[in-house]
Parts: C-alpha cells; sequence; structure tokens
C-alpha cells in the first residue's frame, strides 16, 4: 500500500489529507494557518501524520499548494532584487521595463532596468542584432540577486534571451538565477514581462518554502517526493517549482476547484470556496478550472500567464459584521474572536449558527436582528456572485466547499441545485493530492505551409515542459490545443497555445 498527502495553505486555515492508493482519505487535519505560514504547515502535516500512526511509512508523495509567493508580493516582503533586461530596442522605448508598478513593489524589487538592442518580429526573424556588450556593462553594474530577461515576440523566437542567459552565467557564474519571458507568459511584452520580473523576485521565497517543507519531512524521517501545486490545478516537482515559483499564485482556488469535481462526482458547475476571509467562485469545465482570458492583476502589477477565472468576494467564516457585512476579517484569529468560540467579535460564522445553518464553536450564539440582517446581506452578495461567474447559464449546480460552506443557503438563486460533498471543509488538500502534472507552451506558427510541423514542435515542447513538471513520459497527453488566426501581418499566421498533462511518474 502506498499513499499521498496533499496540503493547501489559505488565509486562515492550513489544511491537510492523506489518500491511499485507491483515492480513499484515510487521514485529514485543519489547523490555524500560522502568521509565518510554515508552522501551521508544520502542524497540518504532523496532525495527519500522527492519525496515520505505523502506516506514515506509506508515504510517497507531498502535495502543496502554499500562499508563500502571493503573500510576499501583496505583503511586499521576502522579494529578491532584479536586474530587469528588455531586449527590444530601437522598438519598445516609448514604456520603460516596470512602467505602472507600485512605488513600494517596484523599490522592493527593482535592481535596475536596462532596454537593449534585440527582440524579434512577429514571425521570428530578428528586430536587430543582439547587443550583448551592453549587457555585459549592465550587468557588471547593477548587482541584482536574479536576472528578468524578456524579449519582443519571444515566444515566435527565443534564441537570443537564451543567449542572454549564457551571458548572466559567463558573466556572474552559478550565483545569480536567470527568468526568460518565453518560459513565463504568452503574448504580450509588458505583461510578459511584468510577470517574468515577478517571477525572479520570488526564487528566494522558492527556496525557503522548499527548505521548510523538506526540513518538516526530514523531522519526522520521511523520505518522500514533494511537488508544488500551479494555478491551472496540476503539479509541478521542486526543481520545477524552483524555476517558476510565480506559477503557484494561483494554485489555492485551482486546488479548490479539482477538489470540488473530485468529491462531488459533477465536472462541470459552478464552485464555491468559503474561506476564513473570502469566498472565491470560480467554474469547472470538464473537471478543470475555466481559465480567465483577460490579464491578471497580482499586487498591482498586470501579467498574462494562465490563471483560475476566480471571482473573490469579501465573506467568509471570519468576516466581522455590524452594520453591513465586511470587508474585514478576524481570519485566523477566529477561534479566539468570534462569538461562537467565547470572543466579543460578531462574525459571518456567528450569524450562521444563529440562523441555524450550522454548529460551530463552544459557545450558544444568540439570534438577533444584526445577524438576521447580515445572512441575508449575505445570501445576496453569493447570488450576484453567482449571476456574475454563470455568463447567463443557469442550468449548473453549485459545488459549496471550504471550511465555511455551512454559510451558503439551501438554494441560490442562478444554480440548478446547492451540492455539498463529504469532506468538503477539505476540498483544496484533496486537490492538491489528486493532480496531475501539466507544461504549457505558446508560440506563433505560419498559418500555410509549415503549419503542421510547428505545431507537432509546439505538441513536443509542452509535452517536454510536462515530464520536466514530474509526469510520466509514457502517459502525458495533449489536452488542449488552441488556435487563433493573427491579422494584420504580412504573412499569415496562427499564435498556438498548447497544454500537456500527465500522471505523476511512478
Amino acid at each position: 500500500m502506498t499513499s499521498r498527502i496533499g496540503i493547501d495553505v489559505g488565509g486562515t486555515n492550513t489544511d491537510a489529507v492523506v489518500l491511499d492508493d485507491g483515492d480513499r482519505i484515510v487521514a485529514r487535519a485543519k489547523r490555524p494557518t500560522s502568521p509565518d505560514v510554515t508552522e501551521g504547515l508544520r502542524q497540518a502535516l504532523t496532525a495527519v501524520l500522527d492519525e496515520l500512526g505505523e502506516r506514515a511509512g506509506e508515504v510517497r508523495r507531498v502535495m502543496l499548494g502554499t500562499t508563500h509567493a502571493t503573500n510576499a508580493i501583496l505583503e511586499r516582503r521576502a522579494l529578491g532584487r532584479v536586474a530587469a533586461i528588455r531586449l527590444g530596442a530601437p522598438a519598445t522605448t516609448s514604456i520603460p521595463p516596470l512602467t505602472g508598478w507600485p512605488a513600494d513593489l517596484r523599490n522592493a524589487v527593482a535592481a535596475g532596468t536596462a532596454l537593449v538592442r534585440g527582440g524579434n518580429f512577429v514571425d521570428g526573424r530578428a528586430i536587430a542584432p543582439l547587443d550583448t556588450d551592453a549587457i555585459r556593462r549592465f550587468l557588471h553594474g547593477t548587482p541584482a540577486d536574479a536576472v528578468a530577461v524578456t524579449g519582443v515576440f519571444s515566444p515566435a523566437g527565443d534564441e537570443q534571451e537564451k543567449r542572454v542567459a549564457e551571458i548572466v552565467k559567463e558573466e556572474l557564474g552559478d550565483t545569480v538565477t536567470v527568468s526568460l519571458s518565453h518560459e513565463i507568459g504568452s503574448l504580450g511584452l509588458v505583461e510578459r514581462e511584468n510577470a517574468t520580473v515577478l517571477n525572479a523576485a520570488l526564487y528566494g521565497v522558492a527556496r525557503d518554502v522548499t527548505a521548510a517543507l523538506r526540513q518538516v519531512l526530514a523531522e519526522r524521517g520521511l523520505d518522500v517526493e514533494p511537488f508544488f501545486a500551479q494555478n491551472d490545478g496540476t503539479l509541478m516537482a521542486v526543481d520545477y517549482a524552483a524555476r517558476y515559483p510565480v506559477l503557484t499564485i494561483g494554485s489555492g482556488p485551482a486546488n479548490s476547484l479539482r477538489g470540488a469535481a473530485f468529491l462531488s462526482g459533477v465536472s462541470d458547475a459552478i464552485v464555491a470556496d468559503v474561506g476564513g476571509t473570502s469566498t472565491d467562485l470560480g467554474v469547472l469545465v470538464g473537471g478543470f478550472p475555466r481559465e480567465s482570458a483577460a490579464a491578471v492583476e497580482i499586487g498591482g502589477v498586470t501579467t498574462n500567464f494562465r490563471m483560475p477565472d476566480i471571482l473573490a468576494i469579501a465573506l467568509g467564516g471570519g468576516t466581522v459584521v455590524g452594520d453591513g457585512v465586511g470587508p474585514r476579517s478576524v481570519g485566523y484569529r477566529i477561534t479566539a474572536e468570534a462569538l461562537a468560540f467565547g470572543g466579543r467579535t460578531p462574525t459571518m460564522t456567528d450569524a450562521a449558527v444563529a440562523a441555524g445553518r450550522g454548529r460551530v464553536g463552544t459557545h450558544p450564539v444568540a439570534a438577533s436582528e444584526a445577524l438576521a440582517r447580515a445572512v441575508r446581506i449575505a445570501d445576496e452578495m453569493v447570488s450576484d456572485a453567482v449571476d456574475r461567474v454563470a455568463l447567463g447559464k443557469a442550468d449548473r449546480p453549485l459545488i459549496a466547499v471550504g471550511g465555511g460552506a455551512f454559510l451558503l443557503p439551501a438554494r441560490v438563486p442562478g444554480a440548478s441545485e446547492v451540492v455539498r460533498p463529504g469532506h468538503a471543509d477539505v476540498a483544496n488538500a484533496v486537490g492538491a493530492a489528486i493532480a496531475l502534472a501539466s507544461g504549457r507552451f505558446d508560440t506563433i506558427a505560419p498559418a500555410g505551409a509549415g503549419r503542421s510541423a510547428a505545431i507537432e514542435r509546439a505538441k513536443e515542447e509542452a509535452a517536454a515542459r510536462a515530464v520536466a513538471a514530474g509526469a510520466d513520459p509514457v502517459k502525458v497527453e495533449i489536452v488542449e490545443l488552441a488556435e487563433v488566426p493573427l491579422s494584420y501581418l504580412p504573412e499569415p499566421a496562427v499564435r498556438v497555445h498548447v497544454k500537456a498533462a500527465g500522471p505523476l511518474q511512478q
């Protein structure tokens, strides 16, 4: 027998579950998320291992969905200093690198920026020869923890970015890590550059959380293979996550959606994940999260890598109620501050308990008009959010998951029914435990001669990235292939996006 552990670090709670090789939940735990995140992770992992007892030796893998990267960006802490190089002159000079960044985030991250000659046209031809001398001068005058390289239309031709990586190694050695934009984002220069710089700034955070996870495992004498959840509901190996930590940012909502599909057996639905601070609503399509078609803003910075299409509302179990509902939440302090636990702060948990929707806490909660009004307001917030994510389709069920799922009413306008699966409060950790490994590739291909060969190369690259993330090379499949015609070009071309996925290698 073998088993695997899924862990999800949320804003209020850190959840852990153990699934055996028959996908049965054999242990589970929910612990408050600690201010440093790592201690809460340690407590949740220790709890499920203690529950397993002698069977702890059966654990072979640990899958972690973490908020470390998100918190680092939002709180502007533990971020590395990044030297940002753009290959684009004489074009692209009107908008310098890091334009539009919040001043405090830019000050925390930017070690210097350079815009040098180079880049490509949309068909992959070079705009100008790469100015290697300017790059070397910039590197020697700009101390940095990492280097972010972004070339114009690098998804159509990545040779120049790779050459810059070689120059960084030649000049600075292996002590400085390089983040290349064609590996991070898709088309869209500024948004791809932003994502690449954020990725480079997170290298130290990735090292710290990886070290913390391995330390906790070593403390228990477990020699297991750890994986990180990424923002499309799939997994990546630790070494892969160390190169692309920014891809962990949307892992929490993605895990919740995947876990909801697994626990309920419903593959096409709206999912409401009710936590302690917020409720995240998303849509399942074929068992996977519907992805956002728009650029995603992270910490005030616009990026363009793929993220789940999530609508977050300020409604959770710890949401403070009074004259209105939220947006302030007691968060992980709910067990000390909520009325249901003997505290003095009325929260949505108290309102739901008073309305008879759940039995939580250690103290009775008396009904009041203020709490009843909070329930009515919350129901309207949920109904409005469901209407917004449904995009006019009212025949989908709503799957209620998360520790605060009992806040939701028995019927929600806009949903055909409300489904409450077993173990719904740890759906996010379940989603991490059942995930596949995946890889993506975006490029531009000719629309005429050479199109088929270019698409096959794109498939091969996506499959190779899935294998690098930990997938079994024999079982990798192409699960998504999209072609979008590009207009106003001298030669007809299409944008090609490919996603490959497969089970983890045994």
